[in-house]
């Protein structure tokens, strides 16, 4: 196999990179051509992206690509967060930046949802986690309030196919990004009726869903003579980031799961078919497009998302700490201290997250954090803790226990909480590669093009190309004995 070149944009809630990946039979190598933040906007007291900014920085992001010698790459794939979306009008305008999940437009909208379809039988159709900032109860928070843009929408499309619209003019939805909706019928793979007859939904401004690794088309002119690029596919990869990430994960025996770590945790396995019952309903686990074939059975739950938080508000206020600070200081400070549940609605967007997790220590009785280092150590011990709890969910809904946890994702580089993890939950865990969600998003590229034959062929891959960093549970009586008290407030 000759070298191939692919451009991978990833797009996530607080930054977006530009990657190219050469692929070759020696392995994938990966350059970051262009990092750009995303900062969501707040207007009139309601939060949105900033879609014409984005959509400026991928095409700087091909730009630079063409700048550095490179004009002939084999695709370009696009990955996003789920669960947003934009609305295109008749004549192919953009209608408003599209709302961020954390606004608050749908706070109480899952209640009034219920109402008109409860959520038992929304989960037999879709079995997907109810989240009150799911597609459904977002489009249906607008039908609510009688949005006047759904009244002049032609296509609802989500994030990467309204990037993919405008770098080709196709409006489709891939199937993995479609599924994070609620709205999709979980077995069928398509929109569910149903749902949008209950809830009064316009299911005429769904997209046609489009398998991971099809040709959504050429780039269009003016992109091309804009950016200098030539004649290039734009491929479909997984478009959710999640979906890529798992397809990056270099499981080479049976019996894993994996957690992809960042702003977000996701932890999961994969499954052959969707799991749907009344126990995943009760323990509100999600059923996933993947890109393989398979689904993803993963519960969604709070990650860095508090740690982030604090890191801003402690910037506000002149003290910029690094990463290698912080973690000393936490090494230094006293082990369980206090306990958070990191998915309590406290932490959902506090203006101050510090204050929220001293509210939360009142609240529930505890000692609370008095210095950064308690702080660190307060939400790295509680993560690992909840981690702890999702495995052992996951190990009764699966019927079969996970012997390997795979982290992938930027959080597989914080070697405190990955060891944290390993204690925690008391089984060998396995750390990286950092860049999951693009190495997959390319492999997936890959294969359309025939570089690669199968996920299996580019996991395998992936695992020769990179370093991976192991952690065996340590402390195991201890753990397990604060284990047994966080059980008491993550229930």
């Amino acid at each position: 196999m000759s070298s191939s070149k692919y451009l991978a944009f990833d797009f996530g809630a607080s930054s977006g990179r530009a990657i190219l990946g050469s692929i070759s039979n020696k392995g994938i190598s990966l350059e970051e051509i262009h990092r750009f933040t995303n900062q969501p906007v707040d207007l009139l007291g309601h939060i949105y992206w900033d879609f014409p900014y984005l959509f400026d920085e991928l095409k700087k992001g091909i730009s630079l690509t063409v700048k550095k010698g490179i004009k002939d790459i084999s695709g370009i794939g696009i990955d996003t967060w789920g669960v947003d979306f934009g609305l295109i009008s008749k004549d192919d305008q953009l209608l408003g930046n599209p709302f961020a999940y954390r606004d608050s437009r749908t706070d109480g909208i899952m209640e009034r949802a219920f109402e008109l379809m409860n959520k038992e039988k929304i989960y037999s159709y879709t079995g997907l986690q109810f989240l009150q900032f799911n597609s459904i109860f977002q489009l249906f928070s607008m039908v609510d309030e009688n949005n006047s843009l759904l009244k002049v929408s032609d296509r609802l499309l989500f994030m990467p196919d309204l990037f993919n619209f405008f770098l080709t003019g196709e409006k489709v939805s891939e199937y993995t990004i479609a599924s994070t909706s609620q709205l999709l019928n979980a077995e069928k793979k398509e929109w569910e009726k149903a749902i949008f007859d209950a809830l009064n939904l316009p299911v005429e401004i769904m997209p046609e869903i489009i398998k991971p690794g099809s040709v959504i088309g050429k780039l269009l002119p003016g992109i091309k003579s804009e950016t200098g690029i030539s004649e290039t596919d734009v491929i479909a990869p997984a478009c959710h980031d999640t979906g890529s990430a798992v397809i990056a994960v270099p499981a080479t025996t049976k019996n894993w799961a994996y957690l992809s770590s960042g702003t977000w945790s996701l932890m999961g396995i994969e499954a052959e078919q969707p799991i749907i019952s009344k126990d995943t309903l009760d323990n509100n686990f999600t059923n996933e497009g993947g890109a393989n074939n398979k689904i993803r059975f993963l519960k969604n739950a709070a990650g860095l998302w508090l740690l982030q938080r604090c890191l801003s508000v402690w910037k506000e206020e002149k003290k910029n700490y690094q990463f290698e600070e912080l973690f000393n200081r936490a090494k230094e400070a006293t082990p369980f201290k206090c306990l958070v549940d990191p998915d309590d609605p406290l932490f959902l967007n506090p203006p101050d997250m510090p204050a929220a997790i001293v509210e939360y220590c009142k609240r529930t009785e505890q000692a609370f954090p008095e210095n950064v280092g308690e702080f660190v150590r307060c939400i790295l011990e509680s993560l690992a803790l909840k981690y702890r709890y999702l495995m052992d969910t996951i190990n009764l809904l699966k019927g079969e226990p996970v012997e390997t946890l795979h982290i992938v994702g930027g959080g597989s580089l914080n070697t405190m909480l990955n060891q944290f993890t390993a204690n925690a939950t008391g089984i060998h865990v396995i750390a990286g590669p950092a860049e999951a969600t693009a190495l997959g998003n390319i492999i997936i590229q890959a294969i359309t093009k025939g570089d690669l034959n199968s996920v299996e062929e580019g996991r395998e891959l992936i695992s020769r190309s990179t370093e991976l960093k192991k952690y065996f549970p340590e402390e195991k009586e201890t753990w397990e004995e604060k284990y047994q008290e966080a059980k008491v407030i993550f229930n």
